[in-house]
């Protein structure tokens, strides 16, 4: 499958993740974007070393510049089970806005045609590193990285954009 591109509309899925009372949620993403304005980016895998250092640092750290250029929600997605997410997420004790979502059987990634198959390496089928920004479901800007590379789909870029 195609890689989703500008133009596209977001296809939809269920994700997971634990909202503010711990509790394990399932929802769709249309439901968490529908009429609004979202960033969308998603990561090989939690913990590791690019993601954590980088790229989701600099969401939590320009979130609120994004929000104030009307981004309504940021939703990150990575190839990990819920209690993952969860874990990872506590150690961004700054962070107010980032929304971390599982998307443990890649289904989700796979719908959006962005699956990378890291089996060489003992991490199986993961997500390829990308920001999609999207308005009303319909994709705006698709920055997506080729292999391991982290050049076009940080914070910084998306900002450049709106």
């Amino acid at each position: 499958m195609a890689p989703i591109a500008v133009g596209d509309a977001l296809p939809d899925g269920t994700l997971a993740w634990f909202d503010e009372n711990d509790q394990l949620q399932q929802g769709s993403v249309h439901s968490l974007a529908a009429g609004k304005k979202v960033i969308l980016f998603g990561v090989p895998g939690a913990f590791t070393p690019t993601c954590s250092m980088k790229h989701v640092p600099g969401f939590i750290e320009s979130a609120e510049e994004l929000k104030s250029k009307g981004v309504d929600e940021i939703l990150l997605i990575s190839v990990n089970d819920p209690f993952v997410m969860k874990a990872w997420a506590k150690t961004y004790s700054d962070n107010k806005h980032v929304k971390f979502l599982a998307d443990g059987s890649a289904s989700y990634t796979r719908a959006l045609g962005l699956e990378l198959d890291l089996s060489e390496k003992g991490l199986g089928i993961r997500s390829r590193r990308f920001a999609l920004l999207v308005d009303n479901l319909v994709v705006k800007v698709a920055n997506i990285e080729e292999g391991g590379a982290f050049t076009i789909s940080g914070a910084e870029e998306i900002l450049k954009a709106l």
